[in-house]
């Protein structure tokens, strides 16, 4: 378990610094002014070629951007499982070490979440409600997939019943491919937002998960 741990860990640091490496890139590569109102959009051939491919549908961003309260309700989920345990075992230090670190790494995506809604790297390829808004990382797509896999993870963890496991595996693998296929094919955003949503969101789960294999009792 250790080592498994040691693994995830180093994996999710090399994929974090991917990030990080695409953030600066998408601010110095192929940078023209073809976003809205002519704001500067990084690799503008391929992102322009892409939203072009796609085009805009909205039906599409109203179910995606809906459906983002799923993974809001997981967490809200483990939260009152994690309050439970301290109301019936009267100690935080007695509630499960993964639920701990869980509530930590959700404060983590969250700030995350904050931190780029503040400081726009891209702003969306079309206005929302006349209202240009960031869009790098895409945060459904950060969203979802910094949480989806924490369901599976504690699933796996805590379920006896392979059918159980399986059934949330189907429906984790699905709703997140759903959720990013559509973010894609909207047109709401541009593709190397999506991009660094998932370098970021899968760096991020990585480092919980070793968290909780390298506090894991042997």
């Amino acid at each position: 378990m250790k080592e498994k741990g040691k693994q995830a860990l180093k994996l999710g640091g090399v994929l974090l610094a991917v990030f990080a490496l695409w953030t600066v890139l998408i601010q110095c590569v192929d940078v023209r002014p073809a976003g809205q109102n002519g704001t500067n959009i990084g690799f503008a051939a391929l992102n322009v070629w892409f939203h072009e491919l796609t085009g805009v549908h909205m039906a599409l961003y109203t179910v995606t951007d809906w459906l983002g309260l799923v993974p809001i309700a997981i967490c809200l989920g483990f939260g009152v499982l994690g309050l439970l345990q301290l109301v019936k075992r009267r100690s935080f230090v007695k509630v499960d070490t993964d639920l701990i670190l869980l509530g930590v790494y959700y404060v983590v995506v969250i700030f995350a979440y904050l931190f780029f809604e503040m400081v726009p790297i891209n702003y969306r390829p079309i206005l929302i409600d006349g209202v240009m808004e960031a869009s790098y990382p895409s945060s459904t797509t950060l969203l979802v997939l910094s949480v989806l896999p924490t369901l599976k993870f504690q699933v796996d963890r805590r379920a006896n019943r392979a059918s159980v496991k399986r059934a949330v595996d189907g429906f984790v693998i699905a709703f997140s491919a759903f959720m990013v296929a559509g973010r894609l094919v909207s047109g709401v955003h541009w593709l190397t937002d999506i991009a660094g949503a998932v370098f970021l969101s899968a760096g991020l789960f990585l480092l919980y998960a070793a968290a909780v294999a390298l506090t894991d009792k042997e």
